[in-house]
Formats: structure tokens, C-alpha cells, sequence
């Protein structure tokens, strides 16, 4: 198994005549994914790399049964492909852009939760399944199926990490990219309950930075919730606080709210591993794997 896509997975691609939706739609395509509609509105009736283009998400539904969707619109565009996603019945929706509209993201926060629909990202790299489907942009030969749910608000950390662990004998079940964004549609803990389900999953990974209460509430959980292991790297531990890094999310309040330490500190209480670097990640991952065995 895997959670959110797998070989079942029917994937529309939003924005599937621009340059990035289209190069995309044929990695993922390589990737093994069931592409089966894309949607660019005045664009119906053409293809892409032999995936149909329709002008509206209903109407590739309707036609295609696709049941989730990838965008590649722009930010400001963003928020009305989800709801149109979601109007059309799509229950997993990724959304890849970055600076999505704060307040117009904390409404759909809300309206999907309402409506059962999960949304990954704003401002992610996608979910992928190796073996099975990829919705996302991450190169899918740097990573090797296996026993390990790796969930992460870096994409550079989680390329670096898959990278390692494929050459270290060590899979992944499912990776997912919550987003960097100040209000991500789907957060740690909310894909915790899944990965702990999971009978393909048997390890779990995060890699958390600096920012916001995302990995305290995680560990919150974890604490009471999940079994398996969990291992977990925090970036930024040299950041200053007070400004921002990278990502929307990764600052440090000036109370110190938000930090690295806190963070570490909160999840070894839950009874997780914490890596240093990500070496030492994929080390303890690598151990925590074997040790099941």
C-alpha cells in the first residue's frame, strides 16, 4: 500500500499546456503515472503527450474519472483551480505554487476540510509513491521503493535524503512535500494517522524546519498515537530570529517560538530519533529499518 496516490490514482494535470505542466506531465508520465485528463481552459480538444486537454476540471471528470489533480497554475490562480478541482469532486488536489494568498488559502483551508478533500502544498514539491505514481516535480530516479514514509516541508532536503537512502538499500513507501507556505492545506499531523495505518510503512521520517508549531503538534501526536518509528531532522537550527528563510513559514519569532530547539526538544519527548544533518538522518532511518527485521 501507500497513502494518497498509488497505481489506482487517476491524475488530472491543471495547467497542462504550459511549458512546466506539460514537461512535467511527461516525467510523470515516465514515472509510471495514470495521467488520464489535463485542463487548460480554451485548450479542449487538444493533447499533450496523448493525454486529452479539456476547458473545465468537470468536465475531464466526467469523461476521464480522474479522482486527483496537480497544479501548475501561478499563485494568484491557485486558489480558484482548488476550488474547481473540488466542485468537480477531486478528493486530493496537489498545488505546487509558492506565495498562494494567505487569506484566501486560510478559506479553502476550511471549505476542504469541510468537504473531505485533501490538499497538498501550497508551495510543494508533490506526493510520490515510487513504483506506482508520482503527482509532482521531483526527479523519480533518486527514489527506490520500500518500508519508509518520509514527510517533509523541504524539497531539497527530501531529494537529498531519497538520494541517500537509495544508495544505502533503504525505500520509501510514500514521500510527501506538506509545503513551505504560511498556511499548508495538509500538515504532519494530519498525515500521520495514515502513515501509522499504512501496512506497507514501517518507519517514518520527517524533515521539519524552523517556523510556525507544525512538528510540536506532531509530536503531540505521536506521543499518544503512533507505534512505529519515527526519526526526524530540523533544518535552520542557525537561523536568526526574527527573520525569514526561505520558505514563507520558516521564521523564528523573536520569543524564540518557532525555533529549531523547541522543536527538537518537543519530539524527543515524543520518543523520537533526532538526526543532526541529514546523514545521520538516513543513518538512524537506515537502523530504525533494520531493526524490524
Amino acid at each position: 500500500m501507500s497513502i494518497l496516490i498509488d497505481e489506482n490514482t487517476k491524475l488530472l494535470v491543471q495547467g497542462i499546456t504550459g511549458r512546466e505542466g506539460s514537461y512535467h506531465t511527461k516525467q510523470m508520465l515516465d514515472a509510471g503515472t495514470t495521467i488520464v485528463a489535463g485542463v487548460t481552459p480554451g485548450k479542449g480538444g487538444q493533447t499533450v503527450e496523448g493525454v486529452p486537454v479539456f476547458n473545465t476540471v468537470r468536465e475531464a471528470v466526467e469523461k476521464t474519472g480522474a479522482n486527483a489533480s496537480i497544479s501548475f497554475a501561478p499563485a494568484r490562480f491557485t486558489i480558484d483551480g482548488i476550488y474547481e478541482a473540488m466542485d468537480a469532486g477531486i478528493k486530493t488536489i496537489v498545488a505546487l505554487a509558492e506565495y498562494v494568498p494567505v487569506h484566501d488559502m486560510m478559506i479553502v483551508y476550511h471549505v476542504a476540510r469541510e468537504k473531505g478533500v485533501t490538499i497538498i502544498g501550497p508551495n510543494t514539491f508533490g506526493v510520490i509513491s515510487p513504483g506506482k505514481c508520482k503527482a509532482g516535480i521531483m526527479d523519480h530516479h533518486i527514489f527506490a521503493q520500500g518500508p519508509v514514509g518520509l514527510i517533509s516541508r523541504s524539497g531539497t532536503n527530501s531529494y537529498e535524503t531519497a538520494f541517500m537512502m537509495k544508495n544505502n538499500g533503504v525505500g520509501i513507501s510514500t514521500c510527501i512535500g506538506v509545503g513551505g507556505d504560511m498556511i499548508p492545506g495538509t500538515a504532519f499531523v494530519d498525515l500521520l494517522p495514515a502513515l501509522e495505518k499504512d501496512s506497507e510503512t514501517k518507519v517514518i521520517a520527517m524533515i521539519g524546519e524552523i517556523g510556525g508549531n507544525e512538528e510540536e503538534l506532531a509530536a503531540a501526536y505521536i506521543k499518544e498515537h503512533v507505534t512505529k518509528p519515527v526519526v526526524a531532522f530540523i533544518a535552520g537550527k542557525n537561523a536568526p530570529k526574527g527573520k525569514g528563510m526561505g520558505h514563507a513559514g520558516a521564521i523564528v519569532a523573536a520569543d524564540g517560538t518557532g525555533s529549531a530547539e523547541n522543536k527538537e526538544k518537543a519530539l524527543r519527548e515524543a520518543g523520537v530519533l533526532i538526526a543532526d544533518n541529514m546523514s545521520e538522518l538516513v543513518e538512524l532511518t537506515k537502523k530504525a529499518v533494520e531493526g524490524l527485521q
